[in-house]
């Protein structure tokens, strides 16, 4: 987390990930001020920046950072770009955190998931008698002044949109050099901000932490529509209203049961004319519905960051031990033997 380096060096000094939707965070961002992104930042879009779980280097991310403060002569960049983080750009983990019912919860979870948010140095999280304390060491090296910024200035916006409240922290401290003004970082942080500390520390009242949190927003139900379709991607070709069945079931899952009069209302149809032509197609809507679920359920599972009762959750069920029971149905095995067994 030291002053901006190139090349090699930079390569040499920071190891770790960061999610591809950073990047794809930072695309959006040049295009809203009206910069052709791919021409600043010399390099098409990650290959997995539409994809919730891809992972992009963090020597790659630094550079990217690098060249588009250079043309948009911003050193604040990182404070810019983290502002403007919204939960779709944390991926799954965004779901995950949206879930908890407060902002206590979300922290615990974010700590226990935090390779899928930040992959560098571990964040390690205490509650002392008067504060609650997040740290970042510099073992795994130091990504740079623009990295550390954008981190700590999403994880600071992030807590604002999780509780819609201002979350005002007591502290923020950075190992990076000062910069030539404390001010912005005062303003935006509202709180004091040190430089050249030991640590990159955000240090916070515990009575945030009982803070409750708004419910999942559009941005990232559209992030979980577009993995599902992903990996309804990954079937053989079917005929379009087949197809078009299994894609509202995958999204209409994560807001309930997906019945066949919610499919139908989705597609601008009745419930009785869907019925028509899917049997005219050799199908029927309880066998499409059975073995989309299963499927998601099975991909779900090859994760294991993520719990049972999340994954019940995002297939539409109502409680763990109804997944559970639909699982074993299906193919003969607990949602935990499955997973066992996959993983081997």
């Amino acid at each position: 987390m030291a002053q901006p380096k190139s090349g090699a060096k930079a390569e040499a000094a920071a190891q770790g990930v960061v999610p591809s939707t950073y990047v794809r965070l930072l695309y959006e961002y040049l295009e809203r001020r009206g910069f052709d992104a791919r021409r600043v930042l010399k390099e098409p879009p990650a290959a997995a920046v539409d994809r919730g779980l891809g992972r992009y280097p963090v020597a790659r991310w630094r550079r990217l950072l690098e060249r588009a403060a250079a043309q948009l002569d911003d050193p604040l960049l990182g404070l810019h770009l983290g502002r403007s983080i919204t939960p779709a750009h944390f991926g799954v983990i965004g779901y995950v955190l949206l879930a908890c019912g407060n902002l206590g919860a979300a922290l615990q979870r974010l700590q226990q998931y935090q390779r899928l948010v930040y992959d560098v140095n571990p964040m390690r999280y205490r509650l002392e008698q008067a504060s609650v304390v997040l740290e970042w060491g510099v073992e795994h090296g130091r990504p740079g002044a623009l990295v550390d910024e954008t981190a700590i200035a999403a994880l600071v916006q992030m807590a604002r949109d999780l509780t819609g409240k201002a979350f005002p922290p007591d502290e923020v401290c950075f190992v990076n050099a000062a910069p030539a003004s404390l001010k912005p970082y005062r303003d935006y942080f509202g709180c004091p901000v040190k430089f050249g500390q030991p640590r990159t520390t955000l240090r916070f009242a515990p009575r945030l932490l009982a803070l409750p949190l708004r419910q999942p927003d559009a941005a990232l139900l559209a992030l979980l529509q577009r993995q599902a379709d992903a990996l309804l991607g990954e079937l053989p070709d079917p005929d379009d209203t087949e197809q078009a069945v299994r894609r509202c079931i995958a999204g209409l899952s994560r807001e309930g049961e997906p019945t066949l009069e919610r499919v139908a209302a989705a597609l601008h149809t009745s419930p009785r004319t869907l019925h028509r032509r899917l049997e005219r197609q050799g199908h029927n809507f309880r066998g499409l519905r059975e073995s989309t679920r299963r499927h998601l359920a099975e991909d779900y599972l090859r994760d294991p960051r993520l719990r049972l009762a999340e994954i019940a959750q995002l297939l539409g069920f109502s409680e763990q031990s109804a997944f559970s029971r639909s699982f074993r149905r299906w193919t003969g095995q607990t949602p935990n033997a499955w997973r066992k067994d996959s993983s081997r």
